[in-house]
């Protein structure tokens, strides 16, 4: 979904016509803009040999990359974002550096008709991506490069600028709209002769944050890899400004301080994040980087009202469930229908997940990786809770209740959505309960429909787990690497395994799930428990 702007066209023509009195033409931009997070040296590696691994999938990334029609969305986003120029540096080889100039140097001189025909090189989060990386390496790629290079690399930063700067605000409502601000606040302040450039940013700025950032601490779009990115985003505007000596604004340190402890809160004991609605684990060394630049901040509640997201400690033991409405229309591009699932783990060792987000430039597995199965809830007759489109959810929940309370240590939490109203006219209704020891989980799932419903509650495995059927067939039996041995039982349903796959790290990895099928005609509830063995 798009914001309204009748003059945008106006504005984007205005941009790229050169004005009257240009001021000259800076030699260098200042050294405000520094990359903040740390680089990869064997993506970097690997770029050297024209690859790139998005998501799991390795692509080729060339100087020919950036006119080439059939490179696919991903690999065009991330060719003309240029965030990948931090792996050479992190690599920070002569044959690193030379690499970064001549991809750069490629993009430069590549045909505008060319570069611009997936209109993704112009697009305002692109644009910015581009001109934050070009400006927080510029020492390591342009600083030692010839006069021609410098000054050819100087009027692409300006005119980028210049264009971005009259886009604002960036047509998209999601976290692409932040992107856009941070890269037109980076130019205002690393190129002072053009100081209007900072003034217009800032002046969108208040009203950008209060759009992102929800009342709770957490991202519009319900997505801990999301709200990791836009931490990121945040944490380098307030850099940039430091660095350029400007004010920071009071809604910007706000917003850090409710997005910090809501990031800490959807970790799981590994460090790394919960997957729900297109989330991958991310790399720890990266989230650690961006806890430590946010400084300590404050604890999040149990439940996230606003979002609903809930987390539940004891102990060892962590529980994470979606108990809040999907985002709304034109914030759902990640959106998944996993409404009530839950993932936990125990120390260091995940064992009950939600599937992830399907691989970059895969259609095929990203709608696997959406549909309700491929979370740990229940579904109804091999529907998804909510209708997956190819921008975002079509039929959806659109009244999800929660209700927590905590007492000595133990959590309960009560939830129902009402997804399946139109196709079956039922409400799902399920209970978790965590008992303060953190060596047992209790839950229910129920159906509520003025006929019976075939369903199937679905628990997807770790790969990591080791699992078996105990020889009645009654439980399953669970081995953690670090955490022991676990037991899955339920009653009012048939319990089997199934092949699982797991996309939460890099590449596809194969897992297991225990179903719990229920009898045709037979009751609406289930009850199960997950409990320590031993």
């Amino acid at each position: 979904m798009s914001r309204p702007d009748p003059g945008r066209w106006l504005r984007r023509a205005i941009a790229r016509v050169p004005p009257l009195g240009l001021t000259r033409l800076p030699d260098a931009p200042l050294p405000v803009v520094r990359d903040l997070w740390p680089g990869d040296p064997a993506a970097g590696a690997a770029l050297l040999r024209g690859e790139r691994d998005l998501g799991g999938m390795v692509f080729h990334l060339t100087a020919a990359s950036f006119a080439d029609p059939d490179a696919g969305l991903p690999l065009m986003e991330a060719a003309h974002g240029f965030l990948w120029l931090r792996d050479l540096r992190a690599l920070g080889t002569d044959a690193a550096r030379q690499q970064a100039r001549a991809l750069v140097a490629a993009w430069m001189h590549t045909d505008p008709r060319q570069r611009d025909a997936s209109k993704i090189s112009t697009r305002p989060d692109i644009m910015a991506s581009r001109l934050v990386a070009w400006l927080g390496h510029y020492d390591f790629f342009a600083a030692s490069a010839d006069d021609g290079f410098r000054q050819t690399l100087m009027q692409r930063l300006v005119a980028d600028a210049r264009t971005l700067s009259a886009l604002l605000p960036a047509e998209e409502q999601d976290g692409r709209a932040l992107t856009a601000l941070k890269g037109a606040i980076a130019a205002g302040v690393a190129l002072p002769e053009h100081g209007h450039l900072l003034a217009r940013a800032l002046r969108f700025l208040p009203q950008e944050l209060a759009a992102q950032i929800l009342p709770d601490g957490m991202h519009c779009e319900r997505s801990p890899s999301m709200l990791l990115a836009c931490l990121q985003d945040l944490l380098e505007i307030r850099s940039f400004l430091q660095s350029g000596q400007a004010r920071v604004p009071p809604p910007l340190a706000n917003a850090i301080e409710r997005a910090l402890p809501v990031l800490r809160a959807m970790r799981h004991g590994d460090g790394r994040l919960a997957l729900f609605n297109g989330s991958r684990e991310e790399s720890p060394a990266l989230i650690e980087a961006v806890l430590t630049q946010a400084g300590r901040g404050g604890r999040a509640p149990a439940i996230l009202t606003s979002s609903g997201l809930a987390r539940l400690a004891a102990k060892r033991s962590v529980v994470i469930a979606d108990c809040g409405v999907p985002a709304r229309d034109g914030l759902d591009r990640v959106a998944h229908a996993g409404t009530l699932s839950f993932e936990m783990s125990v120390g260091r060792d995940r064992m009950i997940v939600n599937c992830g987000a399907g691989p970059v430039g895969s259609r095929a597995w990203r709608d696997v990786a959406r549909a309700t199965a491929a979370h740990s809830t229940l579904v109804i007759a091999d529907t998804s809770s909510a209708e997956l489109l190819e921008g975002g959810l079509g039929r959806r929940p659109t009244r999800v209740t929660h209700q927590h309370q905590e007492a000595s240590g133990a959590h309960l939490l009560e939830m129902a959505h009402d997804g399946w109203r139109l196709p079956f006219r039922a409400i799902h209704r399920r209970r978790l309960f965590l008992a303060a020891s953190g060596d047992e989980l209790r839950g229910s799932d129920e159906i509520e429909a003025d006929e019976p419903q075939p369903f199937a509650i679905r628990f997807h495995l770790h790969p990591s787990v080791t699992v078996s059927l105990r020889g009645d067939g009654t439980a399953a039996l669970l081995t953690l690497p670090n955490s022991g041995g676990w037991q899955l039982y339920a009653e009012g349903a048939r319990l089997s395994l199934e092949e699982s796959i797991y996309l939460g790290a890099p590449g596809l990895r194969k897992s297991e799930q225990v179903v719990l099928t229920g009898y045709q005609d037979g009751p609406q509830t289930v009850k199960w428990a997950i409990t320590r063995l031993g």
